[in-house]
């Protein structure tokens, strides 16, 4: 049978009913989806453990013996039954909190019963809480399933009969037909040179493995599989992409440029903004339509890269936007652009959506005759209304906030797409900006500029309170001001963190000779403006506010960042609130409060900020920490088919060679007409369907 397409509800032990709950929360809809359903863990099916020998640090352990006693302790909704079980040695508890009715009486004394999990510590006592009961006939043959596969199941897979036992039972027989056979989705030459399993033993082996061996080697094919057709796909589409748009070509450095970099620069470039600048100017020489993406820690300077290219682009007689997600960000860029660009001949306006109807037509007919040559703005930039006479480049900040749909409606404002050039604070891991932004080419600002003070960064316990309070008091009093924030809005049931509003009462409390902001998510963006701007002006010294303060107002004279409940934040979010501080010539602090309980993985993250400012050291360890999944500041639905196997975080060599593959491959053979990329043509199309072609809209 074709696997792709055999429908997975008429696999035995399937239905109509499973079949809904596979598609809905696996995505599973053909034998080869559940077959690519591979297992997060395996289980030596062949050790068995002496009670004596086990212990809370195993991640699984299984024991065999009987049954010696069943006792059903408290009653309704805190009702538990507990049994204790023997291997004619010792006694051990096995607990259970929900399905006692299954349970109760399912299991008899005298019977020789198979007993898996993990042993967890309880009151001093090692027990195990819902452990896999079997009896010895159930067991696989140990020559057939010496490692036992499990699989990530939801918990509406559990109410459904679709545990993990359940999806090995339906993956046994799957299996077992694939020694017919599977037809290959790698070349040879591919397989051949690096030495990789081919699929049909991958697939059996991924599942269930004769050896440890044979495991590394389905695996390593597997993941080298998924890696490499992800790059394959996005290096295409950029090839494509060159070869489709023409890009206007900026070959002048003029008078635009050339005055403000004699006359107006404010600073001296740092190397790294040097460098960057030149990699935009090449691409904007070059013919083809630049796509580049522009990583840079907060205060490292990308503004000024995004001003001096814009000239260029007013060089060449283009017009340039700048699009940022937030008013605030937007009338800031503009604020500050405009005060650099000073008395030189340039026309600049800002379009939000706070704008009036009379300043707004008189922009949209500037834009439309040419004689607004740079809009800074929101996504007021991509209303219809908005035309342009000669767009040629177009800047988006902190891109990741725009939805696709939105950015791309910026290519549409000229007869051929404009340069781009995407700009975040968010540094990224070069893993996955090989996977998220792997189309685009990626420029690095990697340092600050002169005279910036590292942030003297503090990781402070509850108790040590009062003394920040004295801190934050002397802080103000020498004029300068001070960011509070909380995880929280309101008060939570099942969170007991200090909380907004609690906060803002307390501050007032405390400090009743200051006066103090207060800004959150649920509030009207008017009203959260002026709170903003009131701070900013230095009207009040203290702002109270949730993480909408982590991409916004640029305060130069605040100098402390307090984190409230900073055990709630990830690695880059902490990050990037701590870079709301330190954009003055004073010594900047930033004061990580927690309480003293905390796990493994939230004393490293604190360890990791008070040890280093280094964005790019701290997305790497949040990428370690976390997973990719679960990294903040990104957009994983960029990516065009998920991750089921590889893991870009400790794959990282893997993904690099499977880039360079993808490279050569396209070097060889850009459209894969070759007889021998057939295959590849192929499987693209199979793995694209119903994906976005991200390539063409950045």
């Amino acid at each position: 049978m074709e696997l792709d397409q055999f429908d997975i509800k008429f696999l035995p032990g399937v239905g109509p009913r499973k079949s809904k709950v596979l598609n809905e929360e696996l995505s599973v809809f053909s034998a080869l989806d559940l077959l690519r359903h591979y297992p997060f863990r395996y289980v030596d099916r062949t050790r068995f453990y002496k009670i004596r020998e086990l212990n809370a640090d195993m991640p699984f352990a299984q024991i065999k013996g009987q049954f010696v006693h069943f006792e059903k302790i408290g009653t309704g909704r805190t009702q538990r039954l507990s049994a204790a079980f023997s291997d004619g040695e010792s006694l051990i508890e096995l607990v259970w909190f929900k399905g006692i009715r299954y349970i109760d009486g399912k299991y008899k004394p005298g019977i020789t019963y198979v007993v898996s999990g993990k042993p967890s510590l309880f009151n001093g006592k090692l027990n195990f809480v819902h452990p896999d009961i079997e009896t010895l006939s159930e067991l696989p043959p140990a020559e057939e399933m010496s490692f036992q596969p499990y699989y990530n199941t939801t918990e509406k897979m559990k109410n459904n009969f679709l545990n993990s036992k359940a999806i090995q039972k339906l993956m046994y027989p799957l299996v077992k037909k694939l020694e017919n056979g599977i037809p290959e989705t790698l070349p040879n030459y591919i397989l051949e040179k690096f030495k990789l399993m081919n699929l049909t033993n991958s697939l059996i082996n991924i599942h269930f493995p004769k050896d440890n061996q044979a495991l590394t080697l389905a695996r390593q094919r597997l993941k080298f599989e998924k890696l490499f057709y992800i790059q394959l796909d996005i290096l295409r589409q950029r090839k494509w992409r060159e070869q489709k748009f023409r890009g206007f070509v900026f070959s002048k450095v003029g008078d635009y440029f050339n005055t403000f970099y004699s006359n107006n620069l404010p600073f001296e470039l740092t190397n790294a903004q040097k460098r960057v600048i030149k990699e935009i100017r090449a691409d904007m020489n070059s013919g083809k339509q630049m796509n580049r993406l522009l990583q840079g820690d907060v205060g490292s300077g990308k503004t000024m890269v995004a001003l001096l290219t814009m000239l260029i682009a007013l060089d060449n007689n283009f017009q340039a936007c700048l699009m940022a997600p937030t008013e605030i960000l937007a009338t800031q860029h503009f604020a500050t652009i405009s005060e650099q660009l000073g008395d030189m001949n340039v026309n600049i306006a800002l379009l939000t959506g706070s704008t009036k109807k009379k300043e707004r037509d008189k922009i949209h007919e500037q834009l439309l005759n040419g004689e607004l040559q740079i809009i800074i703005g929101t996504h007021a930039l991509i209303e219809d209304t908005v035309q342009f006479k000669n767009l040629g480049y177009v800047i988006i900040d902190e891109q990741h906030r725009f939805g696709v749909a939105q950015r791309s409606k910026l290519w549409g404002k000229n007869t051929q797409p404009p340069h781009i050039l995407v700009m975040t604070a968010t540094p990224i891991p070069r893993t996955l900006a090989m996977t998220i932004y792997g189309d685009l080419s990626v420029s690095v600002i990697d340092e600050l500029p002169p005279g910036r003070k590292p942030i003297q960064t503090y990781h402070y316990y509850e108790n040590k309170r009062n003394a920040l309070l004295g801190f934050l008091r002397k802080q103000i009093d020498s004029g300068r001001q001070v960011y509070v924030v909380y995880p929280l809005i309101q008060e939570s049931e099942k969170l007991d963190f200090r909380h907004l509003e609690e906060g803002f009462e307390y501050m007032k409390q405390v400090f009743p000779n200051y006066k103090i902001s207060m800004v959150h998510g649920k509030m009207k963006p008017a009203e959260k403006d002026e709170h903003m701007q009131r701070f900013a002006s230095g009207e009040t010294q203290i702002m109270v506010a949730t993480t909408v303060i982590e991409v916004g107002v640029n305060v130069p004279n605040a100098s402390v960042m307090v984190i409230e409940s900073a055990e709630r934040f990830g690695l880059s979010q902490l990050h990037q609130l701590r870079g709301r501080v330190g954009r003055g010539a004073d010594q900047a602090y930033c004061i990580l409060l927690t309480k003293y309980e905390l796990s493994s993985d939230t004393r490293k993250r604190m360890q990791i900020m008070t040890r280093t400012n280094d964005g790019f050291e701290i997305s790497e360890a949040d990428l370690q920490l976390r997973g990719p999944g679960d990294m903040e500041g990104t957009q994983q639905s960029g990516l065009p088919f998920q991750l089921k196997i590889a893991d870009i975080a400790r794959d990282n060599k893997m993904l690099e060679l499977a880039r360079n593959v993808a490279w050569d491959i396209l070097e060889e053979d850009p459209n894969l007409t070759m007889d021998k990329n057939r295959i590849l043509v192929n499987q693209l199309k199979k793995l694209r369907i119903g994906s976005v072609n991200w390539g063409v809209i950045s």
